[in-house]
């Protein structure tokens, strides 16, 4: 029996499926791979990062403290060492306007300290300007009053400011070294804004630039200065000026002249054609004529009769006027010049006929002021019934 061979299962004896030619690269690609447990997952990921963050930050706090704290600081360089031959790791460099002695700094007068600077000090540089504005407002006021009125200076004494400062107690602020430092600096600021000689004595003397003296001149002496620069056209100016107004004021009296004739005239025409009307009327009792001294006081005002001119003029147009009749007249004994209107029915009667339409006017008025009053009275009165 065991002689007799067993027969292959049909699953053994089927033939192997042919396989995909990209699946026989498969296990080498596996193998390349990572392993989907090498990433970190998120939660991990950040777990990471935090830890990163806490010890880049611990560092930093060490270094820190380990610079500022376990280190003493690092003192100055002597000013009077040999810069190449000092040993500049284990010192710092003495700042400009500033002086070293064993590892100290000191800061010059006008300076103050700031960290490892020298920086300038704000308090005396602003009394070093304060003190070149005064010098400055001193020697230009002397200056102008100079020019001016000639009272003042031209060249003022460099002492003589100092001891206004002096007893004014400008500097009293400051100590003598630092007054010392102020002074030096102002003394340089006004040698280059002011002009400064030594006298036969050996003084100091300082000057004011024209351009800036004429700043400090009073408003009436640059009035006065201007005046006299240009006199001539001022003088030139002022004549033609009066010569204008003389000539506009007579030009004006004239014209005033000319209308004050024509009114008057008008007057005594306008007078002397009513007169005639009304002498001409049947219940009137007066002259027709008028006599001309009387029409004149009549018609003048007070300060007109002095010019005689005024009236000689009236006189002409009237003796020109063919209307009007000029003859003598004795007066209770007396010879009168007398005027008469001979124009009759009167070529001017516009002004009577300009009066009765306007009393027309005013009747016309009037009555239509009655019939709107009786018109109202009346509705009053329906209405009340």
């Amino acid at each position: 029996m065991d002689s007799i061979p067993r027969k292959r299962p049909k699953s053994e004896t089927k033939t192997p499926k042919r396989r995909n030619p990209k699946s026989s690269h498969s296990p080498i690609r596996s193998l390349l791979e990572p392993p989907q447990s090498f990433f970190p997952s998120k939660e991990e990921f950040i777990k990471l990062l935090t830890m990163l963050l806490i010890a880049c930050a611990v560092a930093f706090t060490c270094s820190f403290l380990a610079k500022h704290l376990g280190s003493d600081p690092k003192s100055f360089c002597d000013s009077d060492s040999d810069s190449i031959d000092s040993d500049l790791d284990s010192c710092e460099p003495c700042p400009v306007n500033g002086e070293c002695h064993q590892g100290k700094l000191q800061c010059d007068h006008g300076y103050r300290k700031q960290g490892t600077l020298c920086i300038e000090d704000g308090a005396i540089n602003e009394s070093t300007k304060k003190l070149v504005r005064h010098f400055e407002r001193i020697v230009c006021e002397a200056y102008a009053l100079t020019e001016c009125y000639g009272t003042g200076t031209t060249w003022v004494p460099e002492n003589g400011v100092w001891k206004d400062l002096r007893i004014g107690g400008f500097m009293d602020n400051f100590d003598e070294s630092a007054f010392d430092f102020v002074k030096a600096k102002a003394v340089e600021a006004v040698a280059e804004l002011l002009e400064m000689r030594t006298n036969a004595n050996g003084i100091n003397e300082l000057k004011c630039p024209e351009q800036l003296m004429e700043s400090y001149k009073p408003l009436t002496c640059r009035v006065q200065q201007w005046l006299l620069q240009h006199i001539v056209i001022v003088s030139s100016s002022c004549a033609m000026l009066v010569t204008c107004a003389m000539l506009l004021r007579i030009i004006q009296r004239k014209r005033h002249f000319s209308s004050r004739v024509e009114e008057l005239y008008d007057h005594v025409c306008d007078f002397l054609e009513e007169n005639a009307v009304t002498s001409n009327s049947a219940d009137s009792n007066c002259e027709p004529w008028v006599i001309a001294s009387r029409l004149r006081d009549h018609l003048l005002l007070p300060r007109e009769r002095r010019d005689p001119l005024l009236w000689t003029k009236v006189e002409e147009l009237i003796q020109e006027d063919s209307r009007i009749d000029r003859y003598p007249k004795i007066i209770k004994g007396e010879q009168k010049v007398v005027w008469e209107w001979q124009v009759e029915g009167s070529l001017s009667l516009s002004k009577l006929k300009k009066r009765r339409e306007t009393q027309k006017k005013v009747r016309q008025i009037s009555d239509s002021k009655t019939i709107l009053q009786d018109n109202y009275n009346r509705r009053i009165a329906e209405a009340s019934s």
